[in-house]
């Protein structure tokens, strides 16, 4: 079950600073299937067709901000990933669907071991499947920004920072 975003680190820092820009400490998850097919999940506030990802909450590693935030949009349990990428800049910087305005720090991971059956609809999601890498829905420019650093980081494993 997800966290309300009025109990979130983030909804609860909200509350007490305002309409004040802040940076949003997040965990974003590549999981490919044995074919190489890109899990995407569709949220539900917006129909946004995204990779699981989410907001760190205090007393939390970022690897079990990572572990939660997949659990909680796909249903699988992660056992084993690894970083690739940073994203801090400011260009990163958008407003979340609360009308809040965040400049994001990132950390991508790749997702090479997990348990589990993929659930379709979570609290948080209303869809989730594994799409091949030439028949993406339409995502946004991050997420082709995010394949295409897969990429570059599996052909010369040199971590990303952006």
């Amino acid at each position: 079950m997800s966290t309300d975003y009025h109990q979130s680190y983030l909804g609860q820092l909200r509350q007490l600073i305002g309409q004040r820009k802040i940076f949003a400490i997040a965990a974003r998850a590549i999981i490919q299937d044995e074919n190489g097919r890109i899990l995407l999940v569709r949220r539900s506030d917006n129909g946004a067709w995204v990779m699981p990802a989410g907001s760190i909450e205090l007393e939390e590693s970022i690897f079990d901000c990572l572990k939660r935030e997949v659990l909680e949009e796909t249903g699988l349990t992660v056992l084993s990933a690894y970083p690739i990428a940073i994203y801090s800049e400011q260009r990163f910087s958008f407003v979340a669907s609360y009308g809040d305005p965040y400049q994001m720090f990132s950390l991508v991971f790749v997702v090479d071991e997990w348990s589990g059956d993929l659930q379709t609809q979570t609290d948080e999601t209303i869809n989730a499947r594994f799409f091949a890498l030439d028949s993406l829905p339409d995502i946004s420019d991050l997420y082709r920004e995010t394949l295409a650093d897969l990429q570059s980081y599996r052909e010369n494993g040199q971590f990303i920072l952006k």
